[in-house]
Parts: C-alpha cells; structure tokens; sequence
C-alpha cells in the first residue's frame, strides 16, 4: 500500500515518487496507490507525508498492529511540521522505518529515531541537453507558486535583471497561491524577459528543463526536489538555495548556491552565467561526478532493500 496525499491532479513531487515507487515495485509485488486507507490485506504500508496521512498511518496501526510501516519524510515534514505538529510527530512514532530523499535529512530527526533511518535517492532517466540558443541565457525556474517554493526570490532576480534582453527567465508551476500567481502576471506584464507558463504536463516540463541553459531551485525547504534530479540527469546545472535539502542532493561544496531569499546573490550567479567563461561548464562537471547517484537503478535497489527487509521482520 502506497498512501499519498498527491494524487495524478496534483502533479507534484510527491505524485511523482509515488507513481515512480509503484512502477518499481509492481514486478515484485501487488501494489495499490491511493490517498488514504481504511482497511485491506497488504503486507507493507508505504506512507509519503507526515502530517498529510497521518490519519492512514494512525488507522494502519491500530488494525494492524504487527505489519510495518514506513514514512517517507517530505520537505514541511523535515523542516517545519515534525517540529511543531502533533499528528507529524505521532506519525514519526508510529513508524517501523523512516526514508528521507537527500543525504543530510536524517540529521533533522530525534536522535533515537535515525538508527531506523533509510536515504533514498530519487531517480530519473538519463537524457542529453536539447539544442539552445548561443543569444540568450535560457534560465528556468519549476514549482508551483506557494511560498515554500520562495517564488519572489526568483521574481526580485528577474526584475533586477529586466535590462538583460541576453537573459530569459521562464517559470513553470500552477499558482496554488492566488497571490503569487498575481505577482507572476505582473511581472510577466512588466518585463519582456521573464515568462510565467503556468502548469505543464510532466514530460513537456522535461523537455524545457532539457533545454535550459539552467535551473534555477530557490525553496525554503525541500526534502528532495525531483525537478533537480532531473536537471542533473539532463546534463543542466543548477542553481540553488542553500539548505539541507539541495545540498544533500548537490553535494556541500556545490558551486552554484545562493543563501535562502538572497534574490541579488542568485541575479548576480545568473549574471555569471552569462558573462563568466567557463562557469557553466564548472557545473556541469560538478554535478556530472554525481549524477550516477540519481540512476534509476540505484534507486530501485534501495527500495526493494528497504522493502525486503520490512517483510522479513
């Protein structure tokens, strides 16, 4: 059983581990994907979200108290909820295992908790850069419009660099906060170089990330951010925010990092981009060296570890 609280409309991160653990888990065994759970005969509850299925996780438990459970911790769970929310917390406790999706994530747990800690890495494909254009540095932003995505930071960086007829700046993501999807119309009224293109399917979304030039991640809080993976299983540097949660998927002494809300740090690394001989392609060799961390494969064999040894129990 796979609980999330993403379902396919929402097509966001959490959907897309989801759907992606089913797919590697269905040669092995009988899965089913849903939102909740009330009652059925699984063997394993596999629970994305602290706070968000919490009520599954409770109700798991208390009908089936010898079969385990495991928690996968998103971003808000790591960085704000497991701190201040009960039903998080209660989760937590709850749990035969926990997963956490970059390397640093089991630091933010309770001490006792992290000898039951797994890291999994998430995966994409592999696929090579599609053609761009030599006149303009293709820079792109992907996540919805809610403020833990830390949209004005991008919006604040792309008005300082509204001048820059040489630099696009695109944003992909549906505005799940009317407010910010104001603000992005606004901007994108105002200013010739920066383009907000609203939701896209998945695949479309890779194929843009395919052919920027870079990414640019500014979250607040992230537990492992796919749309980075894919970035660097695409051959496109990044450009993130300094937190845990991008730099236990970069690694910790990643070039391209800005600190969180520092919108003329990350103007002026774009900048860079575009002025700076040899800084992309620094980058690119930066994420390269760990790229093969992020194969489908490796993945996989974590997860079927991590589901075996549950069973085994």
């Amino acid at each position: 059983m796979i609980v999330t609280p993403a379902l396919a409309a929402a097509n966001n991160g959490n959907w897309q581990t989801a759907q992606r653990w089913a797919r590697m888990l269905r040669p092995h065994s009988r899965v089913r994907l849903a939102a909740d759970w009330q009652a059925g005969d699984e063997d394993l509850m596999i629970a994305l979200h602290a706070r968000r299925s919490a009520l599954a996780v409770a109700a798991w438990r208390a009908a089936t108290p010898r079969r385990p459970v495991a928690l996968v911790l998103t971003g808000t769970d790591l960085y704000r909820d497991i701190e201040s929310d009960d039903a998080a917390r209660r989760s937590l406790e709850l749990a035969d295992a926990l997963v956490v999706l970059n390397d640093l994530g089991a630091r933010r747990l309770p001490l006792q908790l992290r000898p039951i800690c797994h890291v999994i890495l998430q995966s994409c494909g592999a696929r090579a850069p599609l053609p761009r254009s030599r006149r303009q540095l293709q820079v792109l932003m992907v996540g919805h419009l809610r403020e833990e995505k830390d949209p004005r930071t991008y919006f604040a960086a792309a008005h300082a660099l509204r001048a820059r007829d040489d630099i696009r700046l695109d944003h992909v993501g549906a505005a799940l906060d009317p407010a910010l999807g104001d603000e992005a119309h606004s901007l994108a009224a105002g200013q010739a170089n920066y383009r907000w293109l609203g939701p896209l399917p998945h695949e479309a979304t890779r194929r843009r990330i395919q052919r920027a030039d870079v990414l640019v991640h500014a979250s607040r809080m992230e537990g492992g951010a796919n749309v980075v993976v894919e970035a660097m299983r695409s051959g496109v540097p990044v450009l993130a925010s300094r937190i845990d949660g991008n730099l236990g998927l970069l690694g910790g002494d990643y070039t391209g990092t800005f600190e969180v809300g520092d919108a003329a740090a990350l103007a002026a690394l774009l900048l860079r981009c575009r002025t700076e001989a040899g800084l992309l392609a620094t980058l690119r060799g930066q994420l390269a060296e760990r790229a093969p961390l992020f194969a489908p494969e490796a993945e996989r064999a974590r997860l079927l570890a991590l589901v075996a040894g549950l069973l085994a129990r």
